[in-house]
């Protein structure tokens, strides 16, 4: 009743069972509910009667959820294209090959609420497990808007074509807008993919060059 409760699937409970059914998303479901839930046991008593075993009455939740953090994610980087469970408790895509170190790169504090947030919530919406195609072009738009933010705070950083390129990206493929005008005739999800890490990567660029140049928000 409990996971019946939480996650509003039924059969899912007992795990022995009700995994042989499991789809993908059941199994998210249940290790990020298992997450929420594992505490590693302390102290306790062994119960002799009829092989009872321990009992514990102290436990430690953040050793028992990194623990199961680390066990379960050498599992989760070898399903399909490598997944993770974060420290928050949500199943992430790792990212493409090559590019991973991007969606974790900490970019250097700046403007709390209309950069370093904004692309936190980008970035977490791209990876999440469930994303869809217009979740992963809300994040891109999102990461677009950052650099509109940015964008009169760039000039002399970038030359001006390569300016103009970027938005014209964003403005030109079905990302910011909706008109005819617009190409969308692109295979989406590798088009978002790209757009979306050439956004990011100029983000990190940006704020780097604002900060050696002493240029404040």
């Amino acid at each position: 009743m409990y996971f019946f409760r939480v996650l509003r699937k039924p059969n899912l409970w007992p795990i022995d069972e009700g995994h042989k059914n499991y789809t993908e998303d059941d199994l998210f479901d249940v290790i990020e509910l298992l997450y929420d839930l594992v505490s590693k046991p302390l102290e306790g008593r062994y119960h002799s009667w009829s092989d009872c075993g321990w009992h514990y009455d102290t436990f430690e939740k953040k050793a028992g959820q990194n623990e199961f953090r680390a066990q379960i994610n050498d599992i989760l980087q070898d399903y399909q294209e490598g997944y993770e469970l974060s420290v928050d408790g949500e199943i992430l895509a790792l990212g493409d090959s090559g590019l991973q170190h991007l969606l974790k790169a900490e970019i250097p504090t700046f403007d709390k609420e209309n950069v370093d947030s904004r692309l936190e919530q980008a970035i977490l919406k791209f990876r999440r497990h469930r994303s869809s195609i217009q979740d992963r072009r809300d994040a891109v738009r999102e990461l677009a808007d950052i650099l509109e933010y940015l964008r009169p705070k760039m000039k002399g950083l970038l030359l001006s074509n390569d300016e103009s390129d970027l938005f014209n990206i964003a403005n030109n493929f079905a990302i910011r807008h909706h008109n005819n005008k617009q190409k969308n005739d692109y295979d989406k999800p590798i088009w978002l993919s790209w757009i979306f890490y050439v956004y990011l990567s100029t983000i990190h660029v940006i704020v780097r060059l604002l900060i050696k140049n002493n240029i404040k928000v």
